[in-house]
């Protein structure tokens, strides 16, 4: 059976989602759905349809699963509930403190269309946070760690551009050094959020834009940099261009723990990620859940689900015996 996708946005990471259909052979690329004309879009598959985004109502029965593109910050609180009352779904939303609400909303829109839906997949959230609770699951005492980066962040990248007087940003994550030999060491230190990381942002301006007002805009944004020590650099287009081109990014999960009777023995679990590209990886990661939601739904399921409710087994294109004998 091949699974039918639909990608509902062709940025960075609908063009990463496209180019993970072709890599797993159980998936064809049905349509691209976009916000802009259809015919200014080229997609690389061969056979795909590009439509209206309103015409996605119309695929119903032609795709067994819509991925969603957009934006956490203003588009997929919107469209995800949209779609999962008209397919199953699968979204990278990744605003950590919104993830109960956003969870709600989905679970109520999907259950309400007998869909299965599958928010926050990538790499965090997604694989981070798969490998926080193995690690706590193991460790029950101890400490929990993440550092991101240095890498540039999708989702905070298109906050500052969803700002008016903003052309287009980019905006790196950078680990504190000192703060992540400290993990390293085992050292355990109580670390608060504006110690572990600090915000870089290169902003490219509307002419005649106030830079002071987008400044205060970007450093006080709840949820994306009120938190951190942040600094922002105007560019132009033309330097962003040559200079911030790429999408790298990865970062770290530790869980520092002991075990024995009196805690004599400590141990320090960690798993790390370097990515030269980041949609292309969390592209490749939603495609695997992707998969999962549709053998979900095979079996009856509906509602809202996280990486936490998915069995690994889901996730691979292998029968339980070949898995058995190449990765057990």
């Amino acid at each position: 059976m091949t699974i039918k996708i639909g990608i509902m946005g062709y940025g960075n990471l609908g063009k990463g989602i496209e180019c993970a259909v072709k890599q797993n052979t159980d998936m064809e690329l049905a349509a691209v759905f976009t916000r802009r004309d259809p015919e200014s879009l080229q997609v690389l598959t061969q056979g795909a349809k590009v439509c209206r985004t309103e015409e996605a109502k119309d695929w119903q029965g032609k795709i067994d699963v819509m991925i969603l593109c957009g934006g956490s910050a203003t588009d997929l609180p919107v469209q995800t509930p949209e779609m999962a009352k008209l397919f199953h779904v699968v979204d990278s939303f990744d605003t950590h403190a919104k993830i109960p609400e956003h969870f709600k909303a989905v679970d109520q829109a999907a259950k309400e269309g007998g869909h299965v839906a599958l928010i926050s997949a990538g790499w965090d959230p997604g694989m981070f946070s798969l490998n926080r609770l193995y690690a706590n699951a193991i460790l029950p005492e101890g400490h929990d760690y993440t550092f991101w980066g240095k890498g540039v962040s999708q989702g905070h990248s298109d906050a500052i551009r969803r700002i008016e007087g903003v052309k287009d940003a980019r905006q790196y994550t950078i680990p504190v050094p000192q703060a992540l030999n400290a993990v390293r060491k085992g050292e355990n230190p109580e670390l608060t959020t504006r110690e572990k990381h600090t915000r870089e942002c290169f902003v490219v301006a509307e002419e005649g834009a106030d830079l002071a007002r987008i400044e205060k805009e970007i450093k006080t944004m709840p949820n994306y940099f009120a938190d951190y020590n942040t600094t922002v650099h105007f560019i132009s287009q033309e330097e962003l261009m040559r200079d911030h081109a790429g999408i790298p990014h990865g970062g770290f999960v530790f869980r520092t723990g002991r075990t024995g009777w009196n805690g004599e023995n400590g141990h320090i679990i960690e798993y790390s990620l370097k990515l030269d590209s980041n949609p292309e990886f969390t592209a490749s990661v939603i495609a695997a859940y992707a998969r999962a939601v549709y053998r979900m739904a095979e079996d009856g399921g509906t509602g809202c689900k996280t990486v936490f409710d998915v069995a690994p087994a889901y996730l691979a294109n292998m029968t339980g015996e070949e898995m058995r004998e190449k990765l057990l």
